[in-house]
């Protein structure tokens, strides 16, 4: 793995060398200029409007309203069986687990002979699955980005945020559940699963081969494009910009070596593949969340008497919005569900990913699972953050709308993203800036991490399985923490909302034609629980 990492770092060196003397040039404005033109371009592209609103998100909440209607509320009935699924109640149900020592059979972090017995296949526990894909969705969506929605939407942003959270939990469970079923598992049991492989293998199943072919290819390229930018340059962006704000730091040369760092950093992380993936954010997603939920909680319970006053405008304002520039409720509900679906992801595919490399034999049993990060990530997170922002603006410290573009004047000082969120903590925590620059820190590493699997997993879908192309795609990936560590938030974010939304279109293909079997599956999984209770 040593020399994996020396060679990164020495494939890497010649771009890093270019980069700083761009840098040194004004690194911001060229990339900017070099990102705008394209990210424009995709905008244009992704969010085409019917009647004014963009399509795509017209797919999402129709086809999210749709799943939880056709499942019967799944979100709410399976809430605490999904629960109980992390816990392991229903292991023995599921049989797997490997017989022996399995350490003598990890090649390169990954578990030999493991698909032979169907009981068996799979590299990680439903929690690891679940910290993983949570990792991927808790990230600075839930700091910048829902800051971002209150600041142009004002409170009324929340409800639809939470809204979205809800609706998302069933397509979640949905498509989750087809990254199981139809997963690939390799000779030396790696697992490969997403809509790439549903896609695919789905389709096929139905008559449908070239229709799933182009759809898993079109999906793939969107998916390599969300992790360099949604999943990666958008998070060393935002982990920067409070870096930079805590060390004092201006030049936009400090952003490159912040960039290198997180580089570096995430490079040790991601070459040891799933197994090291997940061992790190099991640990690290529950004590990050925990400790960020526990800042919002002493914030919104040290001012408890303002607490249903917030709830008031969240709910009224949702309806009759105040935020100036939104386009009435219809733009304060694209607000916030746009910011909510790009913080969740669900609909997008990509935890499907991550959720495939499951132990089980059940696929319906981790798109259970999937159906609680909407939850944690939009519902919990979410909605904490935005309370403890509209908490802050309670006085009227910067006016909601600002001048459209998402940033806000607070005492004379335009504040943008996870700055909006990083004043509101330092009015009631003190030295908060150092433990939200920790936080937008670990969030912003494991985001990456997590989507580093989900891009690898895209890259070699196209470009086959082999260690060359993953040295390729690594370096991509670790070049573009860099980028995204020296350029400015807005052409980022737009090129990053951009190929996350994309991957909505090819992957509603698969979970149109193949929601029918999530529901057999469902009907299996819960038989088996049945006939072990008796």
């Amino acid at each position: 793995m040593k020399r994996i990492l020396l060679s990164i770092l020495a494939l890497t060196l010649p771009f890093l060398t270019v980069a700083q003397e761009t840098a040194e040039k004004g690194l911001d404005q060229i990339i900017d200029e070099g990102f705008k033109p394209v990210s424009d371009f995709f905008s244009s592209v992704i969010f085409f409007t019917i009647g004014g609103t963009p399509f795509v998100l017209i797919l999402l909440v129709l086809s999210a309203l749709f799943f939880t209607i056709y499942f019967g509320f799944p979100n709410i009935r399976y809430f605490a069986k999904a629960i109980n699924v992390v816990r392991g109640k229903y292991d023995d149900v599921e049989g797997h687990g490997i017989e022996g020592n399995p350490e003598v059979n990890i090649v390169e972090g990954d578990i030999k002979d493991t698909i032979r017995d169907e009981s068996k296949e799979g590299e990680v526990s439903h929690f690891q699955a679940l910290a993983t894909a949570v990792s991927g969705t808790v990230g600075n969506g839930n700091i910048a980005g829902v800051a971002l929605a209150i600041a142009l939407g004002g409170p009324g942003a929340t409800f639809w945020m939470i809204i979205c959270g809800l609706l998302g939990m069933s397509t979640k469970f949905v498509e989750c559940t087809l990254g199981v079923q139809y997963r690939d598992v390799g000779e030396d049991g790696t697992v490969y699963g997403g809509p790439m492989y549903y896609l695919s293998k789905g389709l096929k199943e139905k008559g449908f081969v070239w229709l799933g072919k182009i759809a898993a290819v079109i999906f793939a390229i969107f998916c390599i494009g969300g992790s360099f930018g949604g999943g990666n340059a958008a998070q060393s962006n935002q982990a920067t910009v409070v870096l930079k704000e805590l060390l004092g730091l201006e030049s936009t040369a400090a952003g490159f070596w912040i960039g290198i760092i997180l580089a570096i950093l995430v490079g040790i992380i991601i070459i040891g593949g799933i197994k090291r993936i997940a061992s790190v954010t099991e640990k690290v997603v529950p004590f990050m969340a925990l400790l960020y939920i526990i800042a919002c909680l002493y914030i919104i319970f040290s001012n408890f008497s303002f607490i249903d006053d917030a709830i008031g405008m969240i709910i009224t304002e949702a309806f009759n919005p105040k935020a100036i520039g939104v386009g009435g409720v219809i733009g304060v509900l694209l607000v916030g569900f746009k910011r909510a679906a790009f913080s969740n992801e669900a609909g997008a595919g990509s935890a499907s990913i991550a959720h495939s490399a499951v132990k089980t034999k059940y696929s319906a049993s981790e798109g259970l699972v999937a159906l609680l990060e909407p939850f944690i990530d939009t519902v919990v997170i979410c909605t904490m953050t935005a309370l403890v922002i509209i908490i802050f603006n309670s006085e009227g410290a910067f006016a909601y709308g600002g001048d459209g573009s998402g940033a806000v004047i607070i005492d004379g000082v335009s504040y943008e993203g996870a700055g909006i969120t990083q004043k509101a903590f330092a009015k009631y925590i003190p030295f908060s800036n150092v433990f939200l620059t920790i936080a937008v820190v670990l969030f912003a590493v494991s985001t990456m991490i997590s989507w580093s699997y989900y891009g690898l997993q895209s890259w070699k879908f196209l470009f086959g399985r082999g260690k060359k192309a993953d040295l390729v795609y690594k370096l991509l990936f670790l070049t573009f923490v860099v980028i995204g560590a020296a350029a400015s938030m807005k052409s980022i974010w737009d090129f990053s909302d951009a190929m996350i939304f994309a991957m909505v279109f090819p992957n509603m293909i698969g979970l149109y034609f193949l929601f029918p079997v999530v529901k057999k599956q469902l009907a299996r999984y819960f038989a088996a629980i049945k006939a072990s209770q008796k």
